[in-house]
């Protein structure tokens, strides 16, 4: 089975070029968001002020409306609205789990993929699956 993947993560996430090229070996449609299908470049908050590390909460809430996370918050939205499978690769952070949260509220495929050691946590049992090798995930998603 073909499947459509958002692939979570983050931009640090070293695991990541790895997966999304073996999920498309695997002939699978991948959403990339580090390269957008839209063309543009792929989202950072540094591409809106240099200095967003030390924003107020206020300041924080204020850029969210932010024309370039705007932009990408649209291609995101659109992305996972046309998958039917998220996969939540470790280590990532807060925008990877919400939209992994999303996925699972909605009853689409979630997976986990924890590549290295992890500090447990009970909630991934919401997954559909935790996978802990890129093979056991290539097969996962048969």
């Amino acid at each position: 089975m073909k499947r459509k993947i958002y692939v979570a993560s983050s931009w640090r996430n070293g695991y990541y070029p790895e997966v999304v090229a073996k999920l498309r070996e695997a002939g699978h449609y991948v959403y990339d968001f580090r390269n957008p299908p839209s063309g543009d470049p792929g989202f950072k908050w540094n591409s809106v002020n240099e200095d967003y590390m030390e924003w107020t909460p206020q300041q924080y809430r204020d850029m969210l409306g932010h024309p370039k996370a705007e932009r990408q918050l649209q291609n995101d939205i659109e992305a996972m609205e046309a998958c039917d499978t998220c996969v939540l690769v470790f280590p990532c952070g807060r925008s990877a789990h919400t939209e992994a949260g999303w996925f699972a509220g909605r009853g689409k495929l979630t997976i986990a993929y924890i590549p290295e050691k992890q500090e447990p946590e009970l909630m991934y049992k919401l997954f559909n699956k935790v996978c802990c090798s890129i093979d056991e995930l290539i097969e996962a998603l048969k």
